[in-house]
């Protein structure tokens, strides 16, 4: 009865424990499995903002009627929301109608004393040549209001030229193209007569602030004969070029302030050209030719000067069955547009992408005019049988290809193709560029150098910590340095924005004369260490005598920066390196963010290098030594192959670190999104990049699904390289499982 009491206190022990260490294994495993939740819930929401930004471009018609009112249409327009549009007649009216039913709104008429000879567009101005050789500029405006709160839009038109004919021809002959570009001084037209000649004209305008009357006065105006009749022609915005083509010759006009200054340039294509048309903002002419085909030109800077340039092309074939283009309408708030020809078939292009999104064929019929929404959500078209088409268009993302994020770019404004990050401007005009390259590259540039600045340091500071190290000083050291990586990195980046990169770049001489200096200097003191008695009392505290060594190294090395600088370089070691080598010196650059992440990774790296060497069974290491092996054999031949997995994970660790920093590569490394190895050039990191532009970003615009891509990319490579690194670390552990 007795070993019965006994044993049932030690029982319910024992069932206690049991039941604790259970509960234990289910908390753990709970926890795990959370981990890996949470990962794959992180890993399913970033594809799922992702996704939709490779989605295709859809086109579906909307509605088609009869062509609303009398006369031929000229021309076509669509308010923003493309409720409402607008066609200009022959006859000079202009009407006003709903885009779902075709009903009329408005009808008015503009009372020309000519006929129109020549139509023109720029967003919602439009110009009319008449065949008196006269012009009328007009913009449709769409006034909004809520009344018994309904959207209402009310439709009126304006004269941004004033409402008088401005004579652009004073031979009134008959004017058979003609463009115009407006801007806050005034104006410029340019127009083809009837008996093959070019005019061209600048005009000022003034606006009274009592009667809000407008008057144009001309400034210069100019004219040049031709040689072959012109079918179209295109004014950039800056009124320095003048595109006019003839069958299959485009010409480049110059302009200045008085007209033709007597330049020109001459292209020659194989097939005849058709339409001209020039995309947002002016620097790009989009080519319209008889085979189909849509060419894209810029000017480009050359070692002559600038020059108009092939860029891409679209929808290039050489079938016989290949029809004209009878039309291309641009996108007012995007560089897409959309090309139809006289077959009826309407294809939708963006032009840097190089992407065909979206193709239809309603009309059965030779298209003559289009127009696109604002919000290029609509496209208004008309045909040669008198019918309207609206079409209702999904395309969000069309900026978006394989090409423009991994790929070389050519983007206007620049004189080759490039990868290129810039993600807003100042200019409505502004095309974004969304390569990642550069934040990739960045992001491997800053790890790189940060790794070669931590990882000799950190390992070989974990094998003296671990082998060679006196007990006593390694219980502090180590303690410390891992305390060192509870700094926080905000802090760190801001010391080396503020203080270490100007101080390298005033030492930039005595930052190289180190790397020379200290390893002499160690040298040296190993040389001199032969002569202290008594040597085996210091054994374990070398680090501790080294201590003020290094700091007399450091402290020698930045006093002969100066010095180094006047003997060898002239005074001025960053001017040296730009005329001498060309390289450019930025103040916060590779070097900074090597030197200050480094100091951030080393601890990370050092703890855990530092535990897998401390951990080699002391027995292997007394019996290499008892086989006759010195400390140095025995540490390279035993303890390193031994400790080698839990090495090589330190290392993997530091770099997932380094990769994923995000304060200290924001505030030290400039965030200059270049693609350059260069030392002392910055970067922008994927992850700096992220902290920057995501609080800044439309939501589900493009550039915020965009940095969600960077950000599962960032994701992914983690993963990826963290699971290749366990993959070897396993193989490791296993070779050297029999030591």
């Amino acid at each position: 009865m007795q070993d019965k009491a006994l044993k049932t206190p030690i029982q319910t022990r024992y069932n206690q424990r049991a039941l604790k260490d259970r509960m234990a294994r289910y908390f753990v495993a709970s926890g795990g499995i959370s981990v890996i939740i949470a990962i794959l819930l992180i890993f399913f929401y970033l594809l799922y903002v992702v996704i939709p930004m490779f989605g295709s471009a859809e086109i579906t018609e909307g509605a088609t009627y009869a062509t609303p009112g009398e006369g031929k249409t000229i021309h076509l327009g669509l308010e923003e929301q493309g409720t409402i549009g607008v066609r200009f007649t022959d006859h000079g009216h202009v009407i006003f109608f709903n885009t779902d039913s075709g009903s009329i709104v408005r009808d008015e008429s503009l009372d020309l004393p000519a006929n129109i000879s020549s139509i023109s567009s720029n967003l919602d101005l439009v110009v009319l040549g008449l065949e008196n050789g006269s012009a009328l500029a007009v913009q449709y405006k769409f006034d909004l209001s809520y009344p018994d709160d309904v959207r209402t839009l009310t439709p009126r038109l304006e004269f941004p030229l004033g409402q008088d004919l401005l004579v652009l021809d004073e031979s009134s002959q008959a004017l058979t193209q003609i463009v115009i570009q407006l801007n806050e001084d005034g104006a410029g037209l340019a127009a083809t007569t009837s008996d093959k000649r070019l005019v061209s004209a600048r005009y000022t305008r003034e606006e009274s602030f009592i009667s809000e009357e407008i008057t144009t006065e001309l400034t210069s105006n100019s004219e040049l004969a031709l040689e072959n009749t012109i079918r179209s022609i295109a004014l950039t915005p800056t009124l320095d070029h003048l595109y006019a083509s003839t069958d299959k010759t485009l010409t480049d006009f110059s302009l200045d302030e008085n007209g033709f200054d007597g330049e020109k340039t001459k292209y020659y294509f194989k097939h005849e050209i058709t339409q001209l048309k020039l995309l947002l903002g002016g620097s790009s002419l989009m080519v319209g030719l008889a085979n189909g085909e849509v060419q894209q030109w810029m000017s480009v800077r050359k070692d002559n000067g600038r020059e108009l340039t092939f860029i891409r092309n679209f929808h290039a074939n050489e079938h016989k069955n290949a029809q004209p283009v009878t039309s291309i309408a641009t996108e007012q708030q995007r560089k897409g547009f959309a090309v139809a020809d006289s077959k009826g078939d309407i294809t939708l292009y963006y032009s840097t992408s190089q992407r065909t999104l979206a193709n239809i064929n309603t009309a059965k019929s030779s298209i003559e005019n289009m127009a696109w929404s604002a919000r290029a959500q609509n496209l208004l078209v008309s045909d040669n049988k008198n019918q309207l088409h609206l079409y209702k268009v999904h395309n969000e993302y069309p900026e978006v290809s394989w090409d423009v994020l991994w790929g070389k770019i050519w983007y206007e404004g620049y004189d080759e193709a490039d990868y290129i990050w810039q993600s807003s401007a100042s200019t409505n005009e502004f095309e974004p560029k969304f390569s990642l390259m550069p934040l990739a590259f960045g992001t491997i540039k800053a790890a790189f150098y940060a790794m070669i600045f931590a990882i000799p340091i950190a390992i070989l500071g974990a094998i003296f910590t671990a082998q060679f190290m006196a007990p006593r000083m390694r219980q502090t050291v180590k303690p410390a340095i891992e305390i060192m990586e509870a700094l926080p990195t905000v802090i760190l980046g801001f010391l080396a924005g503020l203080w270490l990169a100007p101080y390298v770049e005033t030492h930039l001489a005595g930052i190289f004369a180190l790397l020379l200096i200290l390893p002499a200097g160690f040298i040296f003191c190993a040389w001199l260490w032969r002569f202290v008695p008594n040597k085996s009392l210091l054994e374990g505290w070398e680090a501790m005598i080294l201590i003020p060594v290094v700091l007399f190294l450091i402290w020698l090395s930045m006093i002969l920066s100066s010095p180094i600088e006047t003997l060898f370089f002239d005074g001025d070691l960053r001017m040296h390196l730009s005329n001498e080598w060309g390289l450019n010196y930025d103040q916060r650059n590779a070097l900074v963010v090597g030197l200050i992440m480094g100091f951030a990774v080393i601890p990370t790296i050092f703890s855990i290098a530092e535990d897998a060497l401390f951990s080699v069974p002391q027995h292997l290491v007394r019996g290499s030594l008892a086989l006759g092996a010195t400390r140095w054999q025995t540490m390279t031949s035993v303890v390193l192959p031994a400790a080698s997995p839990g090495i090589f994970s330190a290392i993997m660790m530091g770099f997932g670190r380094a990769v994923g920093e995000t304060m200290i590569v924001l505030m030290a490394t400039g965030n200059t999104p270049l693609m350059d190895m260069s030392i002392f050039q910055g970067m922008r990191t994927l992850a700096a990049n992220l902290a920057v532009e995501v609080p800044e970003a439309e939501v589900f615009s493009t550039h915020y699904r965009v940095l969600f891509l960077a950000a599962l990319i960032l994701f992914l490579f983690t993963f990826v390289f963290n699971t290749l690194a366990e993959i070897i670390r396993h193989r490791l552990r296993q070779r050297y499982s029999g030591l």
